[in-house]
């Protein structure tokens, strides 16, 4: 199975893609898309031609996208959730099933804590992932997303086949 895993963001969204074979991992690619700069509508539509360009460069099976925490900063909030949406569109519309995951949940899959610093995820992504140096925090983040998605299908998968 191959997955995708997307940290989104409005000025750069995190991007990963892993190869899933039961436990074992290999890495894809990974990256970042920029929005750059000028209007909000403009700087979606970038997001969503890098990220189609990446669907289609890699060909997932599957893909994961963190959830977003909301902050005190509403409006804030709100543009990561504009972006966010991209990351769920793009997926969608390419007829991939999408998984969502609370940023805790990933934390806890990779490193063992839920609280655990953007420095241990990426740490533990190039564990993992031997030879990966992810490009940014934000792309660590993205592989390790879809680390935890490829270990969550992989176990849901082997629960439905024991029970039949």
């Amino acid at each position: 199975m191959r997955v995708i895993g997307i940290d989104p963001g409005l000025r750069q969204t995190g991007w990963g893609v892993v190869e899933a074979e039961g436990q074992r991992l290999a890495a894809v690619a990974h990256g970042v898309c920029r929005s750059g700069e000028g209007a909000l509508a403009v700087r979606l539509a970038r997001l969503y031609n890098a990220l189609e360009t990446v669907f289609a460069a890699h060909e997932p099976d599957a893909a994961a996208v963190e959830q977003t925490f909301v902050n005190r900063d509403a409006a804030g909030t709100l543009k990561l959730g504009q972006a966010r949406a991209v990351a769920l569109l793009v997926p969608a519309r390419a007829g991939i099933s999408v998984a969502e995951y609370a940023p805790n949940a990933v934390k806890k899959a990779v490193v063992g804590v839920g609280h655990a610093d953007k420095d241990q995820v990426a740490h533990m992504v190039k564990m993992l992932l031997p030879g990966v140096v992810p490009a940014t925090p934000d792309a660590a983040d993205a592989l390790a997303i879809a680390i935890c998605h490829a270990w969550t299908a992989g176990a849901a998968g082997r629960r439905a086949a024991a029970v039949r």
